[in-house]
């Protein structure tokens, strides 16, 4: 099974060192969601059918199928040769004929947007956030942020700005999807870099606890979402 030009959702939208990120249109269209169902597995439709809200399970839907499909070219499969597993903290590799495929993956969605970031080797990290008024952004500073980046992000809130709260957010989120330890790791106990926080686009970091390894970091954003990319370098 193949996507034709008709069904496809998703198209190239960056390329960074040796990553590629491909954004995903979520937006309802009843032909590509039935043509994307044809694309799950029984495991993937079940998960599909808890889902109680239209939106996410349609989000979940056309990720997942996307994913299916650009991965079936990259790695050479049929779509039933392709499952996924998972790492310890649930970040998910793909399996080919039950052995582990050695290539990284990390998807992310917000509201009608997705993206899809793909490496041969290494591992890589994917945030996207759709820019929303939020009644917590007073919690989220406070709980999820270290203290310069809370003292930065109160400034923004000050002027009634959010570009910069969402701008870190995705670059937190992306480092410890990369890093790969799920919630287990307490975003407040790391900063996003300091020459981010300052406007550039991107930058390296390290984490205190992991110092040997170095991430690139990416602002990949556009004016429709905020958007972060780490791959290690």
């Amino acid at each position: 099974m193949t996507a034709s030009t008709t069904h496809c959702w998703w198209s190239p939208f960056r390329e960074l060192g040796n990553v590629e990120v491909l954004h995903v249109d979520l937006t309802p269209h009843a032909t590509r969601e039935a043509f994307a169902f044809s694309w799950l597995d029984d495991v993937e439709r079940s998960r599909w059918q808890k889902f109680e809200h239209p939106g996410a399970r349609r989000r979940f839907l056309l990720c997942r199928a996307a994913l299916r499909a650009i991965l079936c070219g990259a790695l050479d499969c049929r779509n039933e040769m392709l499952t996924f597993g998972e790492h310890r903290h649930g970040k998910p590799f793909a399996l080919v004929d039950q052995s582990p495929a050695y290539f990284s993956f990390n998807v992310s969605h917000s509201g009608d947007h997705g993206i899809i970031a793909l490496a041969q080797d290494g591992r890589l990290g994917v945030d996207i956030e759709e820019r929303t008024d939020r009644r917590d952004f007073d919690r989220l500073i406070d709980a999820a942020f270290g203290p310069n980046e809370q003292a930065d992000l109160k400034l923004e809130r000050a002027r009634g700005e959010v570009h910069l709260f969402f701008k870190l957010w995705t670059v937190k989120e992306a480092l410890i999807k990369a890093l790969g330890t799920g919630l287990s790791l307490d975003p407040a106990t790391f900063e996003a870099p300091e020459a981010m926080r300052r406007g550039a686009i991107s930058g390296t970091f390290r984490f205190p606890m992991v110092p040997a390894v170095q991430w690139q970091v990416e602002d990949i954003g556009n004016k429709d979402f905020a958007a972060a990319l780490v791959y290690d370098v």
